[in-house]
């Protein structure tokens, strides 16, 4: 299946979740199921070298969970405060008005393990760098995050350059 017949399975939403907002949706390329094995698959050519996946919260966990099953890659998850049993490490962050934190499990992932990042949508990049530092504080390395979907002219792709990590998104859409 071709990109341009993966972004056909992408719906527009006007107005949401406030208005002059478009929201593009992926449900429906999750429920058609040659759309969301195709989206694996594509995910998978565009991946390089890695020793474990790192699925950011929460439609991060759906591709992520696919593409590791696909390639044999274990899968962490990269969570909000308060989800993770047991000990956790965090790094806040800032959001345009306030703060949000991510969590991961302490020592699940290996010191100076190859840690591919991915997430459905980038848009200004916050969380994923956000989610880098993370994985970086746990000892890892992390030179590239795989979206399905991104949303240009929000600069995620080069805050993600900024700090040293590859972005490679499938999918391209006007913010």
């Amino acid at each position: 299946m071709t990109l341009e017949k993966l972004a056909a399975h992408v719906r527009t939403v006007a107005d949401f979740p406030k208005a002059g907002i478009q929201f593009r949706d992926l449900t429906p390329l999750l429920a058609d199921g040659a759309a969301f094995q195709a989206t694996t698959a594509a995910l998978a050519e565009r991946a390089g070298a890695f020793d474990l996946i790192a699925g950011v919260e929460a439609r991060g966990f759906l591709f992520g969970a696919a593409l590791a099953q696909r390639t044999g890659h274990g899968l962490v998850l990269v969570r909000k405060p308060g989800k993770l049993p047991g000990q956790t490490i965090g790094h806040d962050y800032a959001l345009e008005y306030g703060t949000d934190r991510l969590e991961l499990h302490d020592g699940q992932v290996p010191k100076s393990a190859r840690v591919l990042l991915v997430d459905d949508v980038l848009a200004t990049g916050g969380t994923a760098a956000a989610a880098v530092e993370l994985l970086r504080k746990s000892g890892a390395t992390v030179t590239r995050a795989l979206f399905v979907l991104e949303l240009d002219g929000l600069s995620g792709a080069q805050k993600l350059r900024a700090a040293g990590v590859e972005p490679v998104s499938l999918l391209h859409f006007p913010a």
